[in-house]
């Protein structure tokens, strides 16, 4: 391959990755938009599905974060408490677990969990004509399909990021107190005096833009489905590895510009 080949397909890849940027921020203005000019009708609706996507994304999704919260906090309580100070230790769990792991493990499972099944599912609408159906009957796909999901999967996961942080510390505390004895006096204390303000905002921020990211990304990639049953699992394939890859940037982004 010549070099001009090469550099023009990295000058059309890097052309179409900026239009499918420009396309998300375009899409995401739009929601935000009907967020906050709600309609005169129809709010009952909106708010019955909105809720019934925070039962599917975060009180159905429990039994899979509680095990895998209990997991990764008792792993890193032991394998620290071996390695640290005392001080250091109360760091070193608000850092790993407060800012920088909860928000993410959160988010990467729920991509895993509920982001396929939305994008699954408006790609399906789309395939099957629903998106058209509810079209013709004069309501707008966006703010019935869309609205109540962004309100009910962002609300997810920040509620499950308080769950993960929360059973993390006990329950990890809890299992390592119980199968080990190494000395854990006054865990807490240390904890309360290496947490701040700060650190609690960066996660909640951090939780509240991976919910944003996530249904922003999956929704679109469900709306771009074409008229091919194929070309769903397609789709949903390049939502998954796309919100992870923007939550890894979120991430990266927040923790710089709150703590560099």
């Amino acid at each position: 391959m010549s070099i001009d080949l090469l550099l023009g397909q990295i000058g059309r890849r890097s052309l179409l990755s900026i239009n499918h940027v420009l396309n998300l921020i375009t899409f995401t203005s739009r929601l935000f938009t009907l967020l906050l000019r709600p309609p005169a009708a129809g709010r009952v609706l909106v708010r019955r599905v909105a809720l019934e996507q925070v039962y599917f994304t975060a009180v159905q999704a429990l039994p899979v974060i509680l095990p895998f919260a209990l997991i990764f906090g008792t792993m890193l309580i032991f394998q620290f408490a071996q390695l640290a100070g005392p001080y250091d230790l109360g760091k070193t769990t608000v850092l790993l677990i407060v800012r920088e792991m909860g928000p993410i493990a959160t988010a990467f499972l729920v991509i895993l969990r509920s982001a396929t099944a939305v994008t699954i599912e408006v790609g399906y609408m789309n395939v099957l004509h629903e998106v058209d159906a509810v079209e013709m009957m004069g309501i707008d796909p966006m703010r019935l399909i869309c609205i109540p999901r962004l309100i009910g999967i962002t609300s997810a996961v920040l509620f499950l990021f308080v769950v993960f942080d929360i059973a993390s510390i006990l329950g990890g505390y809890s299992l390592v107190w119980l199968v080990s004895d190494i000395p854990l006096g006054g865990f807490f204390i240390r904890i309360a005096r290496a947490l701040t303000g700060a650190d609690i905002a960066v996660g909640l921020v951090k939780a509240v833009l991976f919910g944003i990211v996530i249904t922003v990304t999956c929704l679109y990639r469900g709306f771009r489905v074409q008229r091919r049953i194929t070309s769903v699992p397609v789709a949903t394939s390049k939502a998954m590895i796309e919100c992870s890859f923007y939550c890894l940037l979120v991430n990266v982004a927040i923790s710089v510009l709150f703590y560099v």
